[in-house]
């Protein structure tokens, strides 16, 4: 969708466009560009986040980069002007970039680090497909301290923050009056790898931002006090992981972190709450011996056919449940609420729960059921890699019909997982492990999960559900079945 208008002959401006499906608007992550880059057509100019998923927007003409409109961290409405393009440069003088209008304080998203080793990405619960509700906002505020904090924001993008002088200007004792502490990128990199809250840090630089050398002199004494920051909670399956460190808004005591709900974890509250007092759940739980399902996966690992991609427990799982749903097709269905009818699926969108920086999503592979194992296997590893880039599109979550959430990867047994919206039912897979067990009469170690079963209890009744459910756990016990069911 190209979203521009013309101002004159000369200059373009480019619009926040529609995204997703029907959203109303989208928070500015990342500006790649900044006021005199040059820019070609199809080139990404920023990264913005609906509720649905973080997307990169190229702009769709040549020139040179003359305003931005709106500073990183800001929540922009669908059909504003964003950037404004010199499409003819060095025809004359440009007229100065209008002031950015004021808007709520809203935290920059800081840098994220590399990941140190394995990161299990795939646990949680993914949004709604609906859109989501325009946030309320807050009038435009007025006055000289508003002027500084919208000065400063611009000279930040502009990247003409003035350095820390070699004999430093005395101490500016508070922030902006109702904005957030100013910083560059960088400075506010170095404060999260420090644990530094720069809201209780005092800024030295010009017109109050903070330097390096105040983060690190903030640093000192908070090595012997640390600020209290809560951590992700993974005890609640729907609100297990949090999004990106937001802006820490402190108690005068210092021992409380405020992090504003928006974006896609803001989508996930509501359609968790959605899901959970719309549709009737029932879950249902058993416990497998899954020996020789692993016994399998070392063998697929070392199988050329499977060479090139990811092969693990996860991958005969998925395979299990696409088979149990052949074998009971009436657990793919979703509850038509409007219309009071079951809308039965003769297709099979599978939905993987992804815990990424922003939030958990749920991406899903288009027309799993009918993929071969290796395509199964590719497409599991794409899924993979896109949510934990942060690439994952609002196309990819959308239309999905059954849903795995694996939370084993955490080390934990079970859960009580909730449907994702217009869904009939997800399983939750737990962590497996060596235990004793019964096998051909005697006590032997054997490795061992437990299943759970979550479905709308509407459209799929407790005989059905503990069919799927049955179904699943015999193929990881035998996974022969795979061949004799499929």
């Amino acid at each position: 969708m190209t979203t521009m208008t013309e101002t004159s002959a000369r200059f373009r401006e480019f619009k926040m466009p529609d995204v997703g499906e029907g959203l109303t608007e989208a928070e500015i992550l990342k500006w790649f560009v900044q006021p005199g880059d040059t820019v070609t057509d199809g080139q990404v100019v920023c990264e913005v986040e609906t509720a649905k998923a973080a997307v990169e927007l190229p702009i769709p003409f040549d020139g040179v980069v003359h305003e931005l409109r709106f500073p990183e961290g800001t929540t922009v409405d669908v059909g504003q002007v964003i950037i404004a393009i010199d499409v003819a440069p060095g025809s004359g003088d440009a007229p100065a970039p209008a002031a950015a209008p004021a808007q709520e304080p809203v935290e920059e998203p800081e840098a994220e680090a590399e990941p140190k080793g394995r990161t299990p990405v795939l646990v949680g619960y993914g949004v709604a497909e609906s859109s989501t509700k325009r946030r309320p906002r807050k009038g435009a505020s007025a006055g000289p301290e508003a002027a500084a904090v919208a000065a400063a924001v611009q000279a930040e993008l502009n990247g003409h923050a003035a350095p820390a002088a070699a004999t430093a200007p005395a101490p500016v004792a508070d922030a902006p009056a109702g904005g957030r502490p100013l910083a560059k990128p960088p400075v506010r990199k170095l404060a999260k790898d420090l644990g530094i809250d720069l809201a209780t840090v005092v800024p030295t630089g010009k017109d109050g931002v903070i330097t390096r050398e105040d983060v690190h002199a903030a640093a000192a004494p908070a090595a012997t006090t640390p600020v209290a920051a809560p951590a992700p909670s993974q005890a609640a399956p729907s609100q297990a992981a949090s999004e990106a460190p937001a802006a820490a808004v402190a108690s005068g005591s210092a021992r409380e972190t405020r992090i504003p709900v928006k974006g896609v974890r803001k989508a996930i509250a509501q359609a968790m709450v959605g899901s959970a007092f719309t549709a009737p759940h029932v879950t249902e739980f058993v416990t497998v011996d899954v020996t020789r399902t692993m016994k399998l996966v070392a063998e697929l690992k070392e199988d050329k056919d499977m060479a090139g991609v990811r092969v693990n427990p996860l991958l005969i799982i998925a395979k299990a449940l696409l088979v149990a749903i052949k074998r009971n097709p009436e657990v793919n269905a979703a509850w038509d609420e409007a219309n009071q009818e079951i809308v039965q699926k003769h297709y099979v969108n599978l939905g993987i729960a992804a815990a990424t920086p922003r939030g958990l999503i749920v991406p899903n592979i288009k027309d799993a059921h009918d993929k071969t194992l290796p395509q199964l296997a590719a497409a599991l590893g794409e899924l993979v890699t896109t949510a934990r880039d942060g690439k994952t599109s609002p196309a990819a979550m959308a239309g999905g019909t059954v849903t795995i959430t694996n939370v084993g990867v955490f080390g934990v047994d079970t859960g009580t997982p909730i449907l994702n919206p217009g869904e009939s039912a997800i399983l939750a897979v737990g962590a497996i492990k060596l235990q004793p067990w019964v096998h051909k009469g005697k006590v032997k170690p054997r490795q061992v999960t437990t299943l759970a079963l979550s479905f709308d209890h509407r459209l799929v009744d407790g005989e059905l559900g503990s069919k799927v459910l049955a179904d699943v756990a015999a193929i990881l016990e035998q996974p022969k079945r795979l061949i004799t069911w499929a």
